[in-house]
């Protein structure tokens, strides 16, 4: 068995010596045995966090370089017109806090994929988007966050002084449908602070 300990990045094709064909549940997992596509049995022995992308290469403490890649599976492409009908498509299926993938497929049309969900179906079809269901590679965004090397932290600290009101505004556009209030007296509930 070829144990995959190292995260190479994109790579030469002369050196890539096998595949590795993953659903996404699997690509985000840092531990996990499995079968190459041409038959040889790897271990996966990696870092937690960064999900393995399309296209990325694995290399073996016996120097071997295996390539991952994203297999077809049960997905929703919402088509639907570029620009404002894109981003409010895009932030409205953000905001389930889901993970979505977003392409063009041409000029004048965009498209955001996730996994069969007959809410988020809805919710596309009413704001105008097209649906397709198919089979097809889910590589999702990775998002800002994990792109600076942070992982899944929002960085958001809800650190504040006494006697200054607390706005709970996060600095990333995440509004939420329900409704609900933060008056935060900071009287009784942090007197155990001093």
């Amino acid at each position: 068995m070829l144990e995959l300990t190292q995260r190479m990045g994109q790579v030469e094709s002369a050196e890539i010596f096998d595949s590795l064909t993953l659903p996404y549940e699997l690509r985000i997992r840092g531990r996990l045995r499995a079968t190459t596509d041409n038959g040889t049995d790897v271990g996966l022995f990696l870092d937690r966090g960064p999900v393995l992308r399309e296209g990325e290469c694995l290399q073996a403490e016996s120097g071997e370089i295996v390539q991952i890649r994203a297999a077809d599976e049960p997905v929703v492409t919402a088509e639907i017109a570029n620009g404002l009908a894109m981003a409010r498509l895009s932030y409205h299926l953000g905001n389930r806090h889901v993970q979505l993938a977003l392409g063009q497929t041409d000029d004048q049309t965009g498209w955001v994929r996730f996994p069969p969900d007959h809410v988020l179906e809805e919710l596309a079809e009413r704001l105008g988007a097209t649906l397709k269901h198919h089979q097809a590679p889910f590589d999702p965004e990775p998002g800002a966050y994990a792109k600076a090397g942070e992982g899944h932290s929002h960085g958001h600290s809800h650190e504040n002084s006494h006697g200054q009101s607390h706005s709970h505004a996060h600095g990333h556009a995440h509004s939420h449908s329900h409704s609900h209030s933060h008056d935060h007296s900071h009287d009784a509930e942090n007197d155990h602070a001093h």
